[in-house]
């Protein structure tokens, strides 16, 4: 198998940089959140708390407003966005050198040659005798 071209590695790189940053970004949007909030939805332990301290914290998760399932909008796509697609997924192919594909193509005629062979020498050698000899016909 071929190895990345230097351009295709510095691509991938940057896309896993990218990835990598928006995910962090994504972590610290979350974690700038109100700690408050996350300590009113637990849950409390058992034996932990008085009946009333129990009942104070279950009114004010019911206070708290429920997050809305948000559904990812997707984008409509042109007519022709899958053969974008596809042009974008055949630059990210690794192509084989001419070595390569010299080598395996020389692998598979060697292959069909060696079997092609095989079989013609099993059908003519010893299964055609073999039947003759049965049936009687060869006597």
């Amino acid at each position: 198998m071929a190895h990345k071209s230097k351009t295709q590695r510095a691509k991938a790189s940057a896309a896993r940089s990218a990835k990598k940053a928006e995910r962090a970004e994504q972590s610290s949007v979350a974690s700038s959140e109100p700690v408050v909030a996350a300590e009113s939805t637990e849950a409390p332990k058992k034996g932990l708390f008085a009946k009333s301290e129990k009942k104070e914290a279950a009114a004010a998760q019911d206070k708290q407003p429920k997050a809305k399932k948000v559904e990812k909008e997707t984008p409509k796509k042109s007519r022709f966005a899958f053969f974008k697609d596809v042009k974008a997924e055949l630059k990210r192919v690794t192509w084989p050198s001419r070595q390569d594909v010299v080598q395996w193509s020389l692998v598979v005629v060697a292959a069909l040659l060696f079997f092609g062979l095989y079989v013609g020498l099993l059908d003519n050698v010893i299964i055609t005798p073999l039947l003759v000899a049965i049936s009687g016909l060869g006597a």
